[in-house]
């Protein structure tokens, strides 16, 4: 199976550059299954429902979240009739919306999609790795889902890299994203497990973290906000992971990034037939 990650849309730079892409992506490489993270379409702050149902509508299955969750506040409402929108699963009871979810890939294959949030350096929730392993042990991979995907939503690169080796031979990829920077250390771990520190942004990297220069630095310099973040506009760089799975097993057999557009280097996944 062929699945396709691509990291948070920032602002609507971002979401437009993949949702032109994606379409053409899933067709000329018969992608199986795509997740998209979301939380930061909506002029870099949460998304709206429109906003989801354009990623959907462009080749997205699932859009995962993570602290910006809330920040439309219609997001507390509309996300209970949208199965297709997670939140991070570790939020307290009673928090609306759900952090996992199996779905239905074009060639019928079950994937299961968790959406878990770190705590260092963020708000502290409900402990991420208990809820993955809760999760990963009730709905076991190659038994009763086909894949495995988990969105790990953190500020730091060792509880990202910590949570995928507890999910290593139970998950077919586990990928970071928050830091909005695409990472170099995209591997397959010793059970099995893809993974990528981070899949980048999908946004114009001729920016701090996707938004505009002038007030980041002006905060670093004074240590005062002067106005509000507003998202950069420029020529937006895709970015993601791509992986393919065992069909028996459910496990990575190959894992590579991909970057399309933009200031960043180019990178399309080797195995892909647009590759060839």
């Amino acid at each position: 199976m062929r699945l396709l990650f691509l990291g948070d849309l920032v602002g609507r730079s971002g979401r437009q550059a993949a949702i032109d892409a994606l379409p053409g992506l899933v067709e000329t490489n018969a992608i199986d299954f795509v997740i998209v993270n979301g939380e930061n379409a909506a002029a870099g702050f949460g998304i709206t429902e429109e906003i989801l149902q354009d990623v959907l509508d462009a080749g997205a299955d699932v859009v995962t979240t993570g602290n910006h969750v809330w920040d439309q506040r219609d997001t507390l409402v509309y996300i209970g009739r949208q199965d297709r929108l997670l939140r991070p699963i570790n939020f307290p009871p009673g928090a609306p919306g759900r952090g996992a979810n199996i779905f239905t890939a074009r060639n019928g294959a079950r994937v299961l999609v968790a959406n878990a949030m770190g705590r260092v350096f963020m708000d502290s929730l409900d402990d991420p790795f208990m809820a993955i392993d809760t999760l990963l042990d009730s709905t076991p991979l190659g038994q009763v889902v086909d894949a495995v995907v988990i969105d790990m939503h953190a500020e730091a690169t060792s509880e990202k890299q910590a949570l995928a080796h507890f999910a290593d031979g139970r998950a077919s990829l586990v990928v970071g994203t928050h830091t909005h920077a695409p990472t170099a250390d995209h591997q397959i771990l010793p059970g099995g497990t893809a993974y990528m520190s981070d899949a980048g942004m999908c946004g114009d990297y001729d920016s701090v973290l996707g938004m505009e220069k002038d007030e980041p630095i002006s905060r670093f310099l004074r240590k005062i906000p002067s106005g509000r973040f507003t998202p950069a506009l420029g020529e937006a760089t895709v970015c993601g992971v791509a992986v393919e799975t065992d069909d028996r097993t459910g496990l990575a057999t190959a894992v590579a990034p991909l970057r399309l557009g933009g200031r960043l280097s180019p990178a399309l996944p080797p195995f892909w037939p647009a590759s060839a």
